[in-house]
């Protein structure tokens, strides 16, 4: 089961809060895709949160693109910041890149609303298949949330 931004952001408005949080603290975050071969390939990216969607926009011809295209996983990491202390933790999207085709010029124009991208561009929508952040909480706790579509986040607490 897969869902887009919108309706994980409407299951968990906290958690989606917290999670948006940390990616508009940085500009570029780290993506990663499968190469040809089965291997994974991290690239730098900016996202965008907008219209209920998670979007993932690329430079024309890019590799992370074309992997995307032959195989839609991805996982997203937020950019950690300077030093140790992550405030609001440590966050990662899984999910499947579907790409916006140039005749959809509606999706595509709300996305240049937020950025001017180059000409042309690929553009992603996300389906979520996890949301994860990791945090310490009253210095001794590492806690991890994890949430799936369909289900409620489990939180997981370790010493």
């Amino acid at each position: 089961m897969d869902t887009n931004w919108g309706a994980f952001t409407a299951a968990e408005p906290e958690l989606a809060k917290t999670v948006e949080e940390r990616f508009a603290a940085y500009t570029h975050h780290v993506l990663a895709t499968l190469r040809r071969d089965g291997s994974p390939r991290t690239t730098g990216l900016e996202v965008r949160f907008a219209g209920g969607e998670l979007w993932l926009g690329m430079m024309p011809d890019s590799l992370k693109a074309a992997d995307l295209r032959r195989d839609p996983r991805f996982a997203l990491q937020a950019n950690p910041g300077e030093g140790t202390t992550m405030g609001g933790g440590d966050v990662r999207i899984c999910g499947r890149a579907v790409e916006i085709a140039d005749e959809d010029a509606e999706a595509r124009a709300g996305y240049a609303e937020e950025v001017e991208p180059p000409e042309p561009f690929h553009l992603f929508r996300t389906e979520l298949t996890e949301v994860v952040r990791t945090c310490v909480e009253d210095e001794k706790y590492l806690v991890v949330q994890v949430w799936k579509p369909g289900e409620p986040v489990r939180t997981l607490k370790r010493t």
